[in-house]
C-alpha cells in the first residue's frame, strides 16, 4: 500500500515543491495539503495519513502546538516538522511534543525522500545538522557536568570491534559527523544502498532505534570522535 502523507505549510510555493519531490515516489500519495496547524486534527481525521509533514512557523497554531494537539488525540500520529531552526532548543522541544523527525527547510530531496519512509516504518529521523548540533551540545553538557572541559577531544577513541565490523565502525563515525547517506557514501565511495543496510546493521548491533540513538552511545561509550 502507498504510504499516505499530508503536508501543512503555510507557504503555498514551498508546499508545492515538496509535494513535487514526493510525487515523484510511486509509493507516496499526498492525499491533502493545509495552511496552518489548526487545520491538523480535521485533516487527520479525514484522511488518516500515514505521516504528517509540518511546518513549524505558522500564523495561528504553529506546528509545535499542532503536533502537541494531534499526539494528545491521536497517539499514533506520525509527524516530520519541517524548520528553518537548527537550534537544538527547537529540536527537543518538537521531539518532547510528539514529532517523529526534524528537517531543516534548506534539506534536499534525496533526505525528504528518506525521512518519509524512515518515519512511516516507525522510526525517527533528523536532519544531518541537527544531530550534529545535539551531539555537540550532547558534549558540552557532558563536559560541564564532569568539570572537564574538551575532556571529550582528549580521550582514546576505541572502536568497537567486538560489536561492528570495520566498514560499520566507519560510518558511525561519518554519522556523527552529521553526514547523511549521500554524504557518507561519497566519504566512503559507496551505493547509497549500502551505507542504508550498514546503518541498519549497526542500529540492530547497538539495540537503538535511530541514527540518534547510536550516536550518543557511540559518544558515551568513547567509540566516535567529536570534531
Amino acid at each position: 500500500m502507498n504510504t499516505k502523507i499530508v503536508i501543512i505549510d503555510d507557504h503555498q510555493l514551498f508546499r508545492e515543491g515538496v509535494k513535487r519531490i514526493l510525487d515523484f515516489e510511486k509509493t507516496f500519495d499526498v492525499v491533502a495539503e493545509g495552511d496552518d496547524g489548526s487545520e491538523a486534527i480535521g485533516i487527520v481525521e479525514e484522511y488518516q495519513p500515514d505521516v504528517i509533514i509540518m511546518d513549524i512557523n505558522m500564523p495561528n497554531t504553529n506546528g509545535v502546538e499542532a503536533t502537541r494537539q494531534l499526539v494528545e488525540k491521536y497517539p499514533d500520529s506520525k509527524v516530520i516538522i519541517l524548520s528553518i531552526h537548527d537550534d537544538e532548543n527547537y529540536v527537543t522541544h518538537a521531539l518532547k511534543t510528539g514529532a517523529s523527525g526534524y528537517l531543516l527547510k534548506e534539506m534536499d530531496a534525496d533526505a525528504l525522500v528518506e525521512a518519509v519512509k524512515v518515519v512511516a516504518d516507525g522510526g525517527s529521523y533528523l536532519h544531518p545538522k541537527v544531530t550534529h548540533n545535539l551531539v555537540n551540545e550532547y558534549r558540552r553538557l557532558a563536559s560541564e557536568g564532569t568539570g572537564t572541559t574538551g575532556s571529550y577531544g582528549q580521550v582514546e577513541i576505541r572502536r568497537p570491534l567486538h560489536l561492528l565490523t570495520r566498514r560499520e565502525c566507519e560510518v558511525l563515525q561519518l554519522l556523527a559527523d552529521g553526514k547523511s547517506n549521500r554524504g557518507i557514501g561519497e566519504a566512503l565511495y559507496i551505493s547509497e544502498k549500502t551505507v542504508k543496510n550498514h546503518v541498519s546493521n549497526i542500529l540492530q548491533k547497538m539495540n537503538v532505534n535511530d541514527r540518534t540513538q547510536a550516536v550518543v552511545v557511540a559518544i558515551k561509550n568513547g567509540w566516535v570522535e567529536v570534531r
